[in-house]
């Protein structure tokens, strides 16, 4: 998705919280190396909320992209399984704005059970209809949809949510946890999703789904969140940051628009996105049509992207450099990993250059999220974000539809050869914008390092 830069160690312009008592404990031990989810009962219940969530999503969306694929669809399969999943990604661009309103407006405890909740018995509904008739795809469409609506709500509002649910100490430990959450859904998601509908069909898929994101609204349900002190009107966010600047709410543009360096890397990240994204269509399709699998074919290339994922989001403060460097080497060596498949057929090979692509998306997207999180004012971090799943996310219908519709006509290795090549202009203006030193926004928490971050100060 992204990268940033290595964790700072504290935010000035982070908000004041009341700690309650169940987070006292849990605040004194922030000098302990235990794991963050063992000393922090709060964000361990939200975090493995998360984790159902996506992964309830990630096996809708693997295991119906292959229900298509090899059950439902006889011609165009390209172009129906690229609509499936230009529908799971359309609402996180086309509700940014509402998205955004709502977590700035209601408690995100609140937010996030009602989203969980909806989310729940959507699949519920998709359940009993599938046990009762076969599927149109019209209804696995609205179900999609659905589905993404609430994802689209819950993912940025727990962004938006970790001051809340950590001190600041641990902003950096709680973003590597968030983020591996893609990835552990993408590993335990994708080796359930293709077997689950081998197995018992879509019934079985929804009503999978549908205890995951009910267990998810009841772990919400029981955290407490931090209150965020308030702030006199006209009060600086920090004694440190000037007098005169008060924290404010701008619109989504306006948001971007005074972040022109980090306007900059989304745009990057958004146009390697659009050929890092279309491999979860050309997968469905290269597993039939080149390594002619079922699929358990396809959960071990979906877990294998998901594993290489969840190490990249644990280890990606590690990788050295400035952020903008390290990250154009990691598109590059992503470039070659998803090219490679359409030079070499092997089992193997694919699954290992998945798991290198899946580490370089993860080690990039810890870097920059934790830049992003220090970087943007408090104030603006309910739009950010937003605007940061709807920026990153715009490119995603449209790789779906686009790959989807081209897979009809393309092989699915001449596909892996136009992912790779797409991604190197990408990596090459990543690399340009290393040379440019921005100066931090209004009410941004100065990042400091060991060496210059990006050029970002």
């Amino acid at each position: 998705m992204t990268a940033t830069p290595p964790p700072a160690p504290s935010s000035p312009g982070a908000p004041a919280v009341i700690n309650e008592a169940d987070h006292e404990s849990g605040a004194r031990a922030t000098g302990r190396r235990a794991p963050l989810v063992l000393r922090n009962r709060a964000f361990a219940a939200v975090w493995l909320g998360q984790v159902l969530t996506q992964a309830a999503v990630r096996m809708f969306q693997v295991g119906v992209s292959w229900w298509i694929v090899a059950h439902a669809v006889n011609d165009a399969r390209g172009l129906a399984s690229g609509l499936f999943m230009a529908a799971c990604t359309l609402p996180a661009v086309a509700l940014a704005p509402v998205v955004a309103g709502a977590i700035a407006r209601f408690a995100h405890r609140s937010v996030l059970r009602t989203a969980a909740a909806l989310a729940g018995a959507a699949s519920c509904a998709l359940a009993l209809w599938a046990h009762e008739a076969a599927l149109p795809l019209t209804a696995v469409y609205a179900a999609a949809l659905a589905l993404a609506t609430c994802q689209a709500f819950f993912d940025p509002c727990l962004t938006t949510s970790v001051p809340e649910l950590v001190d600041d100490a641990d902003i950096e430990a709680a973003t590597g946890f968030e983020l591996s959450t893609q990835s552990l859904a993408g590993l335990g998601g994708a080796l359930l999703g293709a077997l689950t509908v081998d197995r018992v069909g879509v019934a079985g898929l929804a009503a999978g789904c549908a205890a995951a994101y009910l267990g998810a609204a009841l772990l919400v349900a029981s955290a407490r969140f931090r209150t965020t002190a308030p702030q006199p009107s006209g009060a600086a966010e920090d004694p440190a940051d000037d007098p005169s600047a008060a924290p404010r709410r701008r619109g989504l543009l306006g948001i971007l628009r005074e972040l022109p360096y980090v306007r900059r890397i989304l745009i990057c990240f958004t146009a390697a996105n659009l050929f890092t994204t279309a491999v979860f269509v050309v997968i469905p399709l290269y597993t039939r049509s080149v390594l002619s699998g079922d699929g358990a074919t396809v959960a071990l290339l979906e877990a294998s992207l998901g594993t290489g994922a969840l190490i990249g989001a644990f280890t990606g403060a590690r990788v050295p450099g400035r952020p903008t460097v390290a990250g154009a080497y990691c598109l590059g060596l992503m470039a070659l990993a998803l090219a490679l498949p359409g030079l070499v057929v092997h089992r193997t090979v694919i699954a290992g250059c998945l798991a290198v692509s899946g580490w370089c998306a993860g080690a990039v997207s810890v870097r920059f999220v934790a830049l992003f999180q220090r970087l943007v004012p408090t104030a603006d971090k309910p739009g950010f974000f937003a605007v940061m799943q709807a920026v990153l996310g715009s490119s995603l219908p449209v790789a779906s539809l686009l790959f989807g519709a081209a897979g009809d006509f393309l092989s699915p290795r001449t596909l892996c050869l136009v992912q790779g090549a797409g991604l190197l202009p990408a990596a090459l203006a990543l690399a340009l914008l290393g040379s440019r030193t921005p100066a931090p926004p209004p009410g941004a928490a100065p990042e400091r390092d060991a060496e210059p971050v990006g050029g970002v100060r």
